[in-house]
């Protein structure tokens, strides 16, 4: 019988390796998301809130009262009392122009009113004269009457003697002739008066023509003088000189902008809003302004006033929907806000860009 051998081969045993635990995550992870979360979600709730209650635009600049200095008359200056940036006040002398040729329009007119009231004291002496000539005229109507009368009862006796042949037919004629002359006397005399009279409503006239002439060349004056107090230009307010065009010895003309003096008194900002953000707007709203000139300041205000209409209507060229293509553009209403308190340490220019947030509930 065969023996069989049997071969064992040897095999490995595998030695089994621990298997890793999965890692715990560290909970702070989660506590720190959560409150990311939670504040992430405050801040947008808060930021909701905020934008129902507010309206906001970043178009919106400081405005203020601009001056310009325009010359009313014509020449050359003479001097220049301020620099560009200088503070004056009002009332100050800022220009002067030489007012050689005013002055003599002041003296012409001056000698032409001296003529003119010679001339009323002269047509006043003239209706002294004529109410003379009307009082002698009215004298000589008084002795002509006196004279006739006498005369008539001469007459009337000289013809009963002459009917009784007592006095000569001379006699008789001469008296005759005498009340004829009286009689014509006494009527040029009543002419005289007429004339007379007529020669004080003349000469009265006359007066009231010296009077009008007086008073027109009084007002020449007057304009001669005006003309001459123009040629001293005066600061119209307290404020600050900008854009000096002006120098000694320029020939400037009526209406040309020498000075542009920016008012240093009250200063606000115009915030154009769209049209869809005044629903609920109104004047004496609270408005918080950020001026780009002072990140750090917040400045209080308050709604004085809202324009009655867009700023587009008073454009160069304000769109006419009627006349072609209609695109509908959101417009932008100016609206007026006023500081409740001016802060020296940080002033307001004109032109600075300001962000105007409203506070409309």
């Amino acid at each position: 019988m065969a023996t069989t051998t049997q071969t064992h081969e040897e095999v490995p045993t595998a030695v089994a390796e621990p298997l890793e635990e999965p890692k715990k995550r560290n909970p702070l992870v989660f506590i720190i998301l959560a409150i990311v979360l939670l504040a992430g979600g405050y801040y947008g709730w808060t930021r909701l809130q905020f934008a129902k209650a507010h309206e906001s635009t970043d178009d919106a600049s400081v405005e203020g009262d601009v001056y310009p200095i325009l010359p009313r008359v014509s020449g050359p200056v003479l001097k220049v009392f301020v620099n560009d940036n200088q503070v004056v006040k009002k009332g100050d002398t800022l220009v002067t122009i030489d007012k050689s040729d005013y002055q003599q329009r002041v003296n012409a007119a001056e000698a032409a009113l001296v003529a003119a009231q010679a001339q009323v004291t002269a047509a006043r002496a003239g209706v002294g004269t004529a109410q003379a000539n009307v009082r002698t005229a009215q004298t000589t109507i008084g002795v002509s009457s006196a004279n006739r009368a006498r005369l008539q009862q001469d007459l009337a006796r000289s013809t009963k003697l002459r009917k009784d042949d007592i006095i000569p037919q001379s006699d008789y004629d001469a008296v005759q002739a005498n009340l004829k002359a009286t009689t014509a006397q006494q009527s040029t005399a009543q002419d005289q008066v007429t004339v007379a009279r007529q020669q004080v409503v003349a000469a009265q006239q006359q007066i009231a023509v010296a009077q009008a002439v007086v008073k027109q060349r009084q007002s020449d004056l007057d304009n001669a003088k005006l003309q001459l107090s123009y040629t001293t230009l005066l600061a119209p307010a307290n404020g600050i000189v900008s854009k000096k065009s002006v120098q000694p010895g320029q020939v400037v003309s009526p209406g040309q902008q020498l000075i542009g003096l920016v008012s240093s008194g009250k200063t606000w900002v115009i915030a154009n809003f769209k049209e869809t953000q005044l629903e609920e707007m109104k004047v004496g709203q609270k408005a918080k302004l950020e001026v780009d000139a002072y990140p750090s300041e917040d400045f209080e205000g308050h709604i004085e006033s809202l324009s009655a209409a867009t700023g587009a209507r008073f454009a160069l060229l304000p769109p006419d929907n009627a006349s072609g293509n209609f695109v509908k553009v959101t417009q932008r209403v100016p609206v007026k806000i006023v500081l409740d308190k001016e802060d020296p340490q940080h002033p307001l220019r004109a032109g600075m860009s300001v962000n105007a947030i409203v506070a409309v509930k």
